[in-house]
């Protein structure tokens, strides 16, 4: 018999606390390998679309365009979200505020923060489950492995003359919960890690972007006589 055979006869054959243990922990490590194929294209793309605009923003395109080429496309996301929100309030402000300069570009800034605030709550999205499962599959399999353990010691007690061939499969079966534990356990920690460096390093980009276009529209309005 093959070694992957024994380990899925171990399994097959484990109690049924054990079995369920496994089933849950095989369960969740499914779950989290498919957040983390998603969320790294999300984070990508989203680091993407920040330089792209970035770079079509500061390359001398006047703010009248760059709103008016964004409000014909539907799909808005990270740095075009923003500047739209803040742009659109701006323009709202200084057409309808009677000539005040603080509410239209505080007005604009506010909407920005809203859209930034949105924005990054997609890309934290399913962030939690990965800690929840770094943190505590380890223990769900230690779980397993103990009360494998100890329904082999006592069927060990039950039995006049024990050997290892009698206790080394229950023991077997109990450890593979702990396998399973950390298997399911280890991606999800470093996946986590990984893409909430990632947010945080999208969201200091936003935030600077932020910043410098309240200064930009501070400017404006001054340059307009507002």
């Amino acid at each position: 018999m093959s070694f992957d055979h024994s380990i899925l006869s171990l399994i097959l054959e484990a109690s049924i606390v054990v079995q369920v243990v496994m089933g849950l922990l095989l369960l969740v490590s499914l779950i989290s390998w498919a957040i983390i194929f998603v969320k790294s294209s999300q984070i990508s793309k989203a680091r993407r679309s920040q330089e792209r605009f970035e770079k079509r923003f500061w390359s001398g395109v006047s703010l009248d365009k760059l709103y008016d080429d964004l409000s014909a496309t539907h799909a808005k996301s990270g740095l075009e979200k923003m500047f739209f929100s803040g742009f659109h309030e701006f323009l709202r402000a200084r057409h309808t505020g009677g000539g005040l300069q603080v509410p239209a570009v505080v007005g604009a800034q506010r909407a920005m923060r809203v859209a930034e605030s949105r924005e990054l709550e997609k890309l934290e999205n399913n962030l939690s489950f990965l800690a929840t499962v770094g943190s505590t599959s380890p223990y769900v399999g230690l779980f397993g492995t103990v009360w494998g353990i100890m329904n082999s010691f006592l069927s060990l007690g039950q039995m006049q003359q024990a050997s290892l061939a009698v206790v080394a499969p229950g023991i077997a079966e109990a450890l593979i919960a702990t396998a399973m534990g950390l298997f399911a356990a280890i991606p999800a920690v470093i996946a986590y890690n990984k893409f909430s460096d990632g947010v945080d390093r999208v969201a200091t980009s936003y935030e600077n972007f932020r910043e410098e276009f309240t200064t930009l529209l501070e400017r404006n309005n001054k340059s307009s006589g507002v």
